[in-house]
């Protein structure tokens, strides 16, 4: 079977990021900050030579900015791009659009879920459940619709690479369903810090996902240095 990578990116920093509010499937855009975070991005993996076949985000907007200026910096502006929405953001349901601190310190420790636990103790599984315990509107996802989702977009990108002979795909998505689709392949990473522009790698071979780098911020790193470079120069 051909071999299959996928180069997983976290959108670049918005709005809501900056002042703190959980952004789920609500949306704000990036800040001038976050463009020129994914723009050191975008430099930094052309610059690392990775041949890319095809380029996959979510349907919300703020994966679709970082992608379109990813594609643009790094000059693959022609492969194929495609937008799936299994690979959006957790859904917080009524709770969605508020204040970080409010949802994770005080709403959620509340729940039958979290009694006894800080908030990095919490498994997923137990995330999703107080979450949908919370949310009013009935919005908010169980946890076997939300892993299931989540495994079957990832998958869905990786198989059809594979069917047209493998290959790299770039792809951006968000903090937790990132974060969680690493707990799936290794559940020895529950909660990681994923920075916005980081890059998880994610190999698939003969059906099984495997875990090459968590949260890389080395492309990121080199495309700043070019950039300042050339900046240095003018």
């Amino acid at each position: 079977m051909s071999k299959v990578k996928l180069y997983i990116a976290r959108h670049g920093k918005t709005m809501f990021n900056t002042i703190g509010r959980a952004q789920g499937w609500s949306d704000s855009p990036l800040t001038p900050f976050g463009e020129e975070g994914i723009r050191e991005l975008g430099v930094g993996l052309k610059a690392a030579g990775i041949s890319f076949k095809a380029a996959y985000s979510s349907d919300s907007g703020r994966t679709i900015q970082t992608m379109d200026i990813i594609l643009r910096e790094a000059g693959l502006e022609t492969i194929p791009y495609k937008r799936d929405k299994r690979i959006r953001e957790w859904c917080f349901g009524s709770l969605d659009g508020g204040y970080d601190g409010e949802l994770f310190y005080g709403v959620l420790p509340r729940t039958d879920a979290f009694q006894g636990k800080e908030l990095h103790e919490v498994t997923y599984p137990e995330l999703a459940q107080g979450i949908l315990d919370v949310d009013t509107a009935g919005w908010a996802e169980s946890w076997e619709v939300l892993r299931k989702r989540i495994i079957e977009g990832f998958t869905a990108i990786a198989e059809n690479l594979e069917r047209s002979g493998g290959g790299n795909a770039i792809v951006v998505s968000h903090g937790m369903t990132i974060a969680t689709f690493a707990w799936l392949i290794d559940p020895s990473v529950e909660h990681p810090s994923l920075d916005n522009g980081s890059v998880t790698v994610v190999a698939y071979e003969n059906g099984k996902f495997t875990l090459e780098a968590l949260g890389d911020m080395t492309y990121r790193q080199v495309g700043r240095e070019i950039i300042e470079k050339e900046n240095g120069k003018k």
